[in-house]
């Protein structure tokens, strides 16, 4: 079982990923560009559990290790300290954000792939990538609830992968294994299993950015069973962007 949680980034997804770390008795070392500094209000309120560091710091003490940046910025991943580590891609490729990456939009290389190229001595495992940052918070549930949600995992490494689903377990969610870095394309933007299944709700015309955002925070996400995400991954259509 992971004791430590490391984290390179510490934005939206990876703030997330921790609360429900620490909610799950795991440490986590938090990291971003700007310094541990910068996250000091996060680290008082997770409390003892919690810790700031550099990312290569955070990557040497992670039994597993998060990383949840832009992935324009994957190539600044510390490669050398994520050696020989369990890794989690939650990096999502957005051209209009990230530029054009040809191997990507030209569907050469998956995302991931691209990320395992570079850390070419950690196990890569995609996964916390197809759900927005809320519904991954409130969505969490017990393992054996009725009402618990499913999170898709890919990669090369079945050790790797099932470590990885042992922390989703801890953090309230089941594991759906949809393949190989490969076939990670199943689960990128644009496909069945994205997004949409765990929050189907439609932005209501006419709302300021404030009411948005409320709406945003107020509004239940839907629990989305294993057997859905495979349904979904199933039903993913290759597209020339991975």
């Amino acid at each position: 079982m992971t004791q430590t949680l490391g984290l390179i980034g510490s934005g939206m997804i990876g703030g997330t990923v921790a609360r429900l770390a620490v909610a799950a008795g795991i440490d986590v070392v938090l990291s971003n560009s700007r310094g541990p500094e910068s996250l000091a209000d996060l680290v008082a309120e997770l409390g003892e559990h919690a810790s700031a560091a550099t990312p290569a710091e955070a990557a040497r003490a992670g039994d597993l290790v998060v990383a949840t940046i832009p992935l324009h910025a994957y190539d600044r991943l510390p490669a050398a300290d994520l050696a020989g580590k369990t890794v989690i891609d939650t990096m999502n490729y957005y051209p209009d954000r990230d530029g054009d990456l040809p191997e990507l939009s030209g569907g050469t290389l998956t995302s991931t792939a691209l990320v395992q190229r570079h850390l070419a001595g950690a196990h890569v495992v995609k996964a916390f990538n197809n759900i927005d940052f809320h519904r991954l918070l409130t969505l969490a549930r017990p393992a054996g609830a009725p009402d618990r949600s499913a999170l898709p995992v890919a990669g090369d490494d079945e050790g790797a992968k099932a470590q990885v689903a042992r922390l989703l377990d801890a953090l309230g969610y089941d594991a759906v294994d949809v393949g190989t870095i490969a076939d990670s394309w199943r689960v990128q933007p644009g496909t069945p299993v994205y997004v949409q299944p765990y929050f189907p709700a439609q932005l209501p015309e006419g709302l300021d950015l404030e009411e948005s955002l409320r709406w945003f925070v107020d509004t239940p996400g839907v629990p989305v069973p294993a057997d859905q995400v495979r349904k979904l991954a199933d039903q993913a259509v290759s597209s020339a962007s991975c």
